[in-house]
């Protein structure tokens, strides 16, 4: 059976209120939607946030999927980008009514805050220079811009199960570098 298909029955038992099934799709599809929260968030304790709310959907909406020709991984996305779209507009909105009042302190992250996050991300930009180049893109593909294994595997004009073997193996590179 297919990955697709797979995650279609997933879905189905999910809308039968399968918590063995629900707990299957959410480790077969978590690290994907919460690149894509990320990704809208640019703030992964909200992003957290929204990955939680979107899989309370998914257990509420279940049923409401329908494998007319959609990928469901097409579906689960769907419902990943406009929650975390939701949160973005909802934020300027709450952003809009603060800057009514006067004399707010910043928001900005403080120097330390600022200081560690640059350092995180040079470390992870160091760890994706250390993969091949192909391999990189593939990863920034997958987990920054939210692209399926089929995108990425026609992007880079390689088969289907090599992209994802050069995921998995990428990420184990990446594990290790970052743990030393």
């Amino acid at each position: 059976m297919s990955d697709t298909a797979h995650i279609e029955v997933l879905i189905s038992r999910v809308a039968l209120r399968d918590r063995k099934a629900f707990r299957e799709l959410y480790d077969r599809t978590s690290a994907k939607l919460f690149g894509v929260c990320l990704r809208v968030l640019s703030n992964r304790a909200e992003a957290e946030e929204a990955l939680q709310e979107v899989y309370i959907r998914i257990w509420h909406k279940a049923d409401r999927y329908t494998a007319g020709g959609y990928s469901p991984m097409t579906w689960l996305i769907t419902l990943a980008r406009n929650l975390a779209i939701d949160r973005v507009r909802a934020r300027k909105a709450q952003t809009e009514d603060i800057d009514e009042v006067h004399d707010l302190a910043s928001s900005d992250p403080t120097p330390e805050a600022a200081s560690i996050a640059r350092s995180e991300a040079d470390r992870i930009s160091g760890c994706l220079g250390e993969l091949e180049t192909d391999r990189a893109a593939a990863v920034r593909g997958a987990y920054l811009d939210g692209l399926s294994y089929k995108e990425l595997a026609d992007r880079h004009d390689v088969p289907l199960n090599t992209m994802r073997t050069w995921l998995r193996r990428s990420l184990q590179r990446l594990k290790e570098c970052m743990s030393r």
